[in-house]
């Protein structure tokens, strides 16, 4: 008996490995091949194509494909009719498949409905790509950035607020109490319970 939840229209190919908990919903495609952690949530119409990983308890909103090259960890969160690509020089008469690009979308990261990201590139840990943005180069731990192309518009915490240093480069998420420290264009974080970094 499976350990998650299908709806009957969803199609899940032989191969794939779906984790205990998950939701998977209306016309989904688990291609054969890929992985889903525990505890997931697939919308409507998500397609996620062979050799995709995504880790635990990610969220991923209506209409977002996944192609092969990307790889998605816990906690991350798609939202609506979001776009990657694999490859940077589609031809519709030309071969490619040998030249699929690494997307690497890292733990706890957020990206907007109907965001583009481009291959090839990296979502750093909590980082959040605003709606409608199109991400042509890697982005960093904790950084927000929005527009077309996507431009560094600040630092946001774990909690997703943004983030306000002060002039010896410390700031503190209320929510949490949890600091972060800012320094050469790289935020660190200190968890408030232990003080220790997480890197």
């Amino acid at each position: 008996m499976n350990k998650y939840q299908a709806h009957p229209t969803a199609v899940i190919d032989e191969g794939a490995l779906i984790g205990e908990g998950c939701t998977i919903w209306h016309f989904c495609h688990i291609s054969g091949g890929s992985s889903i952690g525990k505890g997931c949530t697939l919308g409507q119409n998500v397609y996620v194509a062979p050799k995709v990983n995504i880790g635990q308890r990610v969220k991923i909103q209506n209409n977002v494909s996944l192609f092969t090259g990307v790889i998605v960890e816990d906690d991350v969160f798609l939202g609506p009719s979001c776009v990657f690509t694999n490859i940077l020089t589609p031809r519709s008469e030309v071969n490619r498949k040998d030249q699929f690009l690494k997307t690497t979308v890292k733990k706890g990261a957020s990206i907007g409905a109907n965001a583009v990201i481009l291959c090839g590139n990296e979502i750093g840990r909590y980082a959040m790509v605003g709606a409608g943005s199109v991400v042509t180069k890697s982005i960093k731990d904790f950084e927000l950035v929005a527009g077309n192309p996507a431009v560094h518009f600040g630092w946001v915490g774990r909690y997703g607020e943004k983030l306000q240093f002060d002039s010896d480069g410390w700031a503190e998420c209320k929510k949490t109490g949890n600091r972060y420290f800012l320094s050469d264009g790289e935020v660190k974080e200190y968890i408030s319970s232990k003080e220790k970094s997480v890197k």
